[in-house]
């Protein structure tokens, strides 16, 4: 009977032992093994990539990297599509998790670079005369530097009697951060402190210096894009310091809200003052791409009865100035080109917008009739 016993417990305990290599052994086989991190850049795109990771018996993926905050995404696949990443150097920190909580790591170092800078030669041309109108005034930026006979700087927030510029705007106006060179004049939007503001940028005026009533005005000029920015090259009325805004008027040449979706429409507008602020304009929306994407020709056309807004020489939109109470419309004003950063209108810049932003300017034309 003991030998039987013995014989028995023997049996168990080899069983046992059997059974518990065995565990071992499949535990071995499902730990995670054997990870791989492949970095593929999206064609088209200076800013998105996709993040493909592979792992033996790997149940999730744990990918951190760090872009102005930190950021920490998991999932069960392993790919991670990148959007939107400011040009910079990155690195990239890869977990492969298996059933037990052990994790195989593994670190990727990437660069994104600025997108290529558009041609100057892309896009639509505005011709040099008209029928029935003279150039009486234009700056093509041909200069080395911005041309003080026709441009001042407006620096700051606006404060303290006009801060955010009445539009609740987040950036600080800069000298430095407009250049005239190479033909054409660039007025750059940073993502930087300054002066206690997050964003800087410009904003020049002709005031002063160059103001026109009536004739046909075409500017060229290749847009910004991205959430938060906004381009604008405008008019005010030249009694502004008297009567104030909205009694001066103010004409809106071209206006663009940076955003997802909206990059492809420009807005002309007027302002003016009846019993109240008051307003009217119009937008014009291009089939395909974006006005980042090469330059276009902004124009109005104005006379003492109509202003008629028009892209590369397709008129949108147009407004009847003759009644009386628009007769703001029927004096001299003068010029603003301007880059803002957030605002009641466009709202404010998230994580998708790439900083730095510009706006460049080839050319301003005025032509009036003969």
């Amino acid at each position: 009977m003991k030998s039987f016993l013995l014989s028995l417990t023997l049996l168990v305990f080899i069983l046992f032992q059997l059974l518990a290599c065995k565990g071992i052994t499949e535990s071995k086989e499902k730990e995670v093994s054997n990870l791989t991190v492949e970095i593929i850049k999206e064609p088209n795109s200076m800013g998105s990539l996709s993040v493909v990771a592979k792992a033996n018996h790997a149940v999730r993926y744990e990918l951190i990297w760090v872009d102005g905050q930190y950021q920490n995404i998991t999932n069960e696949d392993g790919i991670f599509l990148l959007d939107n990443l400011n040009p910079g150097k990155y690195t990239l920190d890869l977990k492969a998790y298996g059933k037990s909580e052990r994790f195989l790591r593994a670190t990727r170092t990437f660069e994104i670079g600025t997108a290529p800078p558009v041609p100057l030669e892309k896009g639509f041309f505005s011709p040099m005369e008209y029928d029935g109108y003279s150039l009486v005034w234009a700056d093509e930026f041909n200069e080395k530097g911005l041309n003080a006979n026709n441009w001042i700087h407006e620096i700051g927030n606006g404060c303290p009697n006009l801060c955010g510029w009445g539009n609740n705007e987040l950036q600080y106006y800069r000298k430095e951060n407009i250049q005239v060179d190479n033909g054409v004049l660039t007025i750059q939007a940073k993502q930087e402190n300054w002066q206690g503001y997050k964003y800087t940028s410009s904003r020049i005026k002709s005031q002063g210096l160059k103001s026109f009533k009536y004739g046909r005005i075409d500017t060229r000029a290749l847009l910004p894009k991205g959430q938060g920015i906004w381009p604008a090259i405008w008019m005010l009325g030249n009694n502004i310091s008297t009567v104030g805004w909205p009694s001066c008027g103010e004409i809106d040449i071209m206006e663009l809200i940076g955003g997802s979706e909206r990059e492809n429409t420009v807005h002309g507008t007027v302002h003016w003052n009846n019993n109240g602020h008051a307003s009217a304009g119009g937008s014009f929306t291009k089939p395909k791409d974006t006005f980042a994407d090469e330059y276009h020709v902004f124009s109005i056309v104005w006379d003492e009865n109509l202003i008629r807004w028009l892209v590369n020489g397709q008129q949108y939109y147009q407004i009847n100035i003759a009644p009386p109470n628009l007769h703001a419309f029927r004096e001299e004003f003068f010029f603003l080109i301007n880059l803002a950063v957030g605002g009641n209108w466009p709202g404010n810049p998230n994580q998708s917008t790439l900083f730095d932003q510009e706006l460049v300017i080839d050319y301003i034309r005025v032509f009036q009739k003969s």
